[in-house]
This record gives structure tokens, sequence and C-alpha cells, in this order.
């Protein structure tokens, strides 16, 4: 047999090999986002496929901090970090717990899996993750007014409370986003901690459309990624149109009830009477 054909033939047998017998990662499992003081697993789930496992080691920005070795006694070994705290007791071959969390244990973490003799096989998965700082307070509205009218302009600004990475603001009015013509900034101010407050304007002239049923509403959203999410909005009434006052009409004939319409024809017709009867008796004495 030629031995390029041999060689090729036993490449693709290893390779074949590999891929039905060789151990191989099934899921690595990493938070995107954590929050400051909370706890964190780490998954690293892997299938042996006939090997036998020799460590699983887990990794920080190149960084060893954990290592399980079945053979071992006690099998998890841990090595300081700085940003990495981990839970002995709640890690194992397959996750390592984590926390608290500090803003330092943002980073890429590796989980690398090793096979026994005489494949010594290794394969391994990264994932990356961002602890945040979540605000101790909820975006503010400053500058606003109770009223306005058209043509006024509005000019508000909506600031977050301190957080890292710094909240994404955002502006609605009406429950539609802002235009970004309206938008000013946004603005940073860093503590001396490190922590991040954001503000962003809101500038524009009031046009009728903006007044839906007489009110304008303004809300401001601050965003994390996916852990936060919190609003602020207020609602404003246009101003109200004076009306003219109302004109009072009085009548100024006088008014008479039935039962005394009745009563003045009566005497009419008593005084009618008594007349007759005076010409009637003056007439008949001067004959």
């Amino acid at each position: 047999m030629d031995y390029r054909l041999f060689a090729l033939l036993y490449s693709v047998l290893n390779l074949y090999s590999d891929l039905v017998f060789g151990l191989r990662l099934t899921e690595v499992r990493i938070d995107k986002h954590t929050v400051r003081g909370n706890m964190s697993r780490l998954e690293c789930k892997f299938d042996l496929q006939g090997e036998s496992l020799y460590s699983v080691k887990w990794y920080k920005d190149g960084h060893e901090f954990y290592r399980y070795l079945p053979r071992d006694s006690p099998p998890g070994q841990v090595f300081p970090l700085n940003g990495v705290r981990v839970i002995q007791d709640e890690s194992n071959e397959s996750q390592v717990t984590i926390g608290p969390l500090e803003l330092s244990s943002s980073g890429r973490y590796r989980c690398e899996v090793s096979a026994e003799a005489p494949s010594f096989q290794t394969v391994s998965d990264h994932g990356d993750m961002l602890t945040v700082a979540l605000p101790e307070e909820g975006p503010r509205i400053s500058g606003g007014k109770p009223r306005y009218q058209i043509g006024d302009k509005v000019k508000v600004n909506c600031t977050s409370g301190l957080s890292k990475p710094a909240a994404q603001l955002s502006w609605y009015i009406n429950g539609e986003p802002s235009k970004d013509s309206y938008l000013r900034g946004p603005l940073e101010e860093e503590s001396h901690d490190g922590l991040i407050r954001t503000t962003l304007g809101l500038e524009f002239r009031i046009e009728r459309r903006h007044f839906r049923k007489g009110d304008l509403k303004l809300k401001c959203l601050a965003s994390i990624g996916t852990v936060y999410w919190n609003s602020n909005e207020e609602s404003v009434e246009g101003e109200r149109p004076q009306r003219p006052p109302a004109l009072e009409v009085k009548d100024t004939k006088p008014h008479t009830s039935r039962a005394g319409r009745v009563l003045d024809s009566k005497w009419t017709l008593v005084l009618f009477w008594g007349i007759h009867t005076f010409i009637t008796i003056q007439f008949l004495m001067t004959r």
C-alpha cells in the first residue's frame, strides 16, 4: 500500500474515532450579565464517550482558579484570583459556583476538560461575563413645568442613579420613542468609587399633536444589559382655555301665575258689569 494512502487512511480513522468515541463538550454556560453581590454558577457539561476523566480546570482571563481531579482527595482545589471566590461546597466536575461577585469578576471564563491516558484528549470552550453594579435609585426627571401650552418649549433632564457600567437612558413622549433631534447628551459623571451617573436631556417645542386628551406624558427609561430596567414618568396638563363668563338673561316682564291670571279676569268682569249698571241707572233717572 502506498505510504501516502496509508497516512491518509490513518488520519481519517483517527478523526472518525475522535468524532464518534472521543471526549466532547456538550455545553459551557456562562452568565453574560451578573449583578455585584450575587452568586453565579458556571457550568461545563461533557460526554466522555468511553474515556476516563482526568481533570476539569477553570480559568479566568487565562489564570486558573479551580481544578477538579477525581483521583485526588479532596478532588476540588481552589487557586486565589482577584474577583473570583469559589464556593467549594457547590462546585464539582460539572459546575463551579462563585460569589459574592465584584466588579472585578468581569472577564472571560474558560472550561478545560482532559481525558486519562492513553488518549489525554483535551477539549475547552469559554464565555464572557460582565458583572454590573446596579443603581440604588431609579431615574429622576427634572426641569419640567406642571402646565404647558402650544408653542412652549419643553426642556427637561433625566438622570440615572450611580452604576457601572453606565445606564442607557431613553426618552418617550406619550409612549413613543423620542426623535433623536430632541435629545441632548448623554453626559456621564464618574464618582470617586468608579460608578457612573448619566444625564440625558430632552428639548422640543410643543405642538398640538403632543397633547392627547389635554395631557402630555414624558417617560425616561434606564437600562443596563438584560439585568436592569427602571423608568420614571411625568404627566403634565395643557393650558386650559379661558371661557368667557356666561351672560345671565333676565325676563323684564312680570311673571303671572295661572291662578293670578284667573283672578284678574274675574275683577275685569265685575268692573265691566259695575260700569254697565251705573250707566243704566243714570239713563233711567233722566227720563
